[in-house]
């Protein structure tokens, strides 16, 4: 199986075990037909975030034990929705972006410009 391209062509690197990410729960923002909403974005989420994403309906900060789900905090890295983060975009409120961990697919709907204008560095 070839491996995972990130959004700079190259190797997919993990993006969070603690907490455990990605649409698959495997550290990564791999993705596949099942995943629908494309999390294949790496960000590392702020309070504004937080506060905007659980404003826009999707609430990433209470923890939800029946999904083992203990929610995020400030600085966690998480896999993002690709519509969500260009969502976020637009309402000046999206958080970092660490482009090692992005999923290439994340391209399908962020243009590259857009995510290095919030990448952090990989040790960000």
């Amino acid at each position: 199986m070839e491996p995972s391209l990130n959004v700079l062509g190259t190797r997919l690197e993990p993006c969070s075990t603690k907490p455990l990410t990605g649409f698959y729960r495997n550290g990564c923002c791999d993705t596949g037909p099942g995943d629908t909403g494309s999390h294949t974005v790496c960000v590392i989420v702020d309070a504004e975030f937080l506060a905007l994403s659980k404003y826009l309906g999707n609430d990433l900060s209470t923890p939800r034990p029946e999904f083992r789900f203990d929610g995020l905090k400030p600085g966690d890295r998480w896999c993002l929705c690709a519509a969500r983060f260009l969502q976020a975009a637009q309402e000046f409120g999206a958080p970092k972006v660490v482009l090692e961990s992005t999923h290439a697919r994340a391209l399908d709907i962020i243009p590259i410009e857009l995510l290095r204008a919030h990448a952090v560095d990989a040790q960000g």
